[in-house]
């Protein structure tokens, strides 16, 4: 994966394969602590312990589609490259959390990627799930909320080709106030 997003991105289609109605995503920005924090939780299925314990092998999947799960453990190999950390944890029946931390300033770590591409995708392609986004940096923090947006303009998987882009502006221009770090943005439509 060639950046942040992209595994976001994986990790809530994982969340949604196991049945969670809300999934959490924090990143957070610490340039003094030279960390760069992500978390994902989901209150789906969760995982048993051995199921847990292979979840980051890249030949183990719970899918029939294909033999290979390689999300898991492509960022556990990106957090770990940088000298960072990564966690997994699971109760079966309540949901799981991953947790990924990587050194902010070392040059193998993944840049954020298009975040407000990833956020309005999965907000329109997943509307039964609640998904909760934070984000903090040195200037602040951001929380982006579908179910907070859909109350105002409702049924969020309805919403137009103008409304995603507003949505998309809204995710660059409260990053930018945040002073989030720099991250691609494609030119918008």
């Amino acid at each position: 994966m060639k950046n942040v997003a992209l595994h976001i991105l994986d990790l809530v289609q994982n969340s949604a394969r196991a049945k969670a109605g809300k999934v959490q995503i924090s990143i957070n920005e610490d340039p003094g602590k030279d960390i760069y924090l992500l978390s994902v939780e989901d209150d789906g299925e969760g995982m048993e312990e051995e199921q847990l314990q292979k979840a980051t092998d890249p030949f183990f999947t719970t899918r029939t589609t294909r033999k290979v799960g390689l999300g898991l453990s492509l960022i556990r190999q990106n957090a770990e490259r940088t000298g960072g950390s990564f966690s997994l944890s699971s109760v079966p029946g309540k949901g799981t959390r991953l947790e990924a931390a990587f050194v902010m300033n070392h040059p193998d770590r993944l840049p954020l990627g298009e975040i407000d591409d990833v956020l309005v995708l999965l907000a329109v392609g997943l509307p039964h799930l609640r998904l909760i986004y934070n984000h903090t940096a040195p200037g602040g923090q951001y929380k982006f909320d579908t179910e907070a947006i859909g109350e105002i303009i409702g049924d969020i998987k309805d919403c137009n080709l103008e409304i995603r882009k507003f949505l998309r502006e809204m995710i660059i221009e409260n990053l930018k106030e945040i002073r989030a770090e720099a991250y691609k943005i494609n030119p918008l439509p």
